[in-house]
């Protein structure tokens, strides 16, 4: 697995460009019948990209992991961004359609990613955390969620918001996830922004169009930095780093998050009249 270590707070000003964009933004997470795995040390998180074919692909254990297999002490969240697939789980097969989210426990130990079709393959986004206890494996439909409308027109801030794994539908251990879809003519997300110190997060962006792009707003609330960020690329954000983007043009991302508290609201605010 690449390894993903943080600057501290206090040098991240001072980074490059390419360097800022080294730490904390991940790029060609989704390839063509591959397993990609990543770990970043900030509350121990992995995160992965899985693009199989309509032969299936085994959930790796990489070395990295020290266990016996991969999610034996660990807990993870999968979204398909792509195509219709399946994921066979301990024996058991979960249809995915396009966002379809399957929730994976402590414990689980064969899991292995088909695509219906490989000219229109699944995407399957990965989030692990170190877990405590098991907990059952879930699979949620997108037609069965229920988005939560923010945002206004006048502030290209329209967008609905999906919670899809959070301890208001069924426990887990840290893992909180869900994704947000911007309306058409809307961009901004996630503004004002906000800061959690208990907790770290994830961004996963999709449905960015060819040629679109989204500057990916981080850092101290006093002292941002951005990123630019294409489709299917992740942004890693610890917790003392806002995370808020605007695109040029609609778009979609995966939220994950990790860490000692899952209370979706425990929110330090970043106004917008003390950003710098």
């Amino acid at each position: 697995m690449q390894l993903y270590q943080s600057s501290s707070p206090r040098a991240v000003p001072t980074l490059p460009t390419e360097q800022l964009r080294a730490e904390f933004l991940v790029s060609g997470l989704f390839q063509p019948g591959e397993v990609k795995l990543c770990y970043w040390e900030t509350d121990r998180t992995v995160l992965g990209g899985i693009m199989p074919g309509t032969d299936a692909l085994a959930l790796t254990n990489p070395p990295e992991v020290r266990s016996a297999f991969f999610l034996e002490r660990r807990e993870a969240g999968v979204i398909n961004l792509g195509g219709p697939g399946l994921i066979t789980v301990d024996g058991a097969t979960h249809p995915m359609e396009p966002l379809d989210s399957l929730y994976l426990g402590r414990g689980t130990k064969a899991v292995s990613f088909t695509s219906r079709s490989a000219t229109a393959p699944a995407c399957f986004y990965f989030l692990s955390y170190p877990a405590h206890t098991a907990y059952p494996v879930r699979h949620l439909a997108r037609q069965d969620l229920a988005g939560v409308r923010l945002g206004t027109r006048e502030g290209a801030n329209e967008r609905t918001l999906y919670k899809i794994i959070h301890p208001a539908a069924f426990p887990t251990c840290q893992l909180v996830m869900g994704f947000t879809r911007m309306e058409p003519g809307s961009v901004w997300n996630t503004m004002p922004p906000h800061t959690h110190l208990r907790r770290s997060e994830v961004y996963c962006y999709f449905d960015v169009p060819p040629a679109q792009a989204v500057f990916h707003f981080m850092g101290a609330p006093a002292s941002t930095r951005h990123l630019v960020v294409h489709n299917h690329e992740v942004v890693l954000s610890p917790p003392w780093s806002i995370h808020s983007g605007v695109g040029t043009a609609a778009y979609g991302f995966v939220w994950g998050m990790g860490g000692e508290n899952q209370e979706f609201a425990d929110m330090d605010p970043a106004p917008v009249e003390q950003l710098r």
